[in-house]
């Protein structure tokens, strides 16, 4: 599974890009992904979510993950996110 994180924004507007392999990660942490990733219920999440009227401070996020031949992209912020995906972006904004 290929996964290409960005976080961008905040207060200070700092920029985070990640690429990552799953099958590079230690076997239980390639685990605990792929279950953030089953309960985001990724795949099925809109391509973009209603971007805040207010506060310029947000992270803004955009996950792309090819998973078994699909692939699927999703932009957020910080206020918009599900919190059903909300472990999955702090699990990715480790690496």
């Amino acid at each position: 599974m290929l996964i290409q994180f960005e976080r961008r924004g905040g207060f200070a507007g700092i920029r985070k890009d990640t690429k990552l392999d799953s099958e590079s990660l230690p076997s239980e942490k390639a685990q605990e992904l792929l279950e953030l990733i089953d309960k985001a219920d990724f795949f099925n999440l809109p391509e973009k979510f209603p971007v805040p009227k207010r506060g310029a401070d947000y992270f803004q996020y955009r996950l792309t993950i090819e998973k078994e031949g699909k692939q699927h992209t999703v932009e957020v912020s910080d206020p918009a996110a599900p919190a059903t995906l909300r472990p999955l972006l702090q699990f990715l904004s480790k690496y």
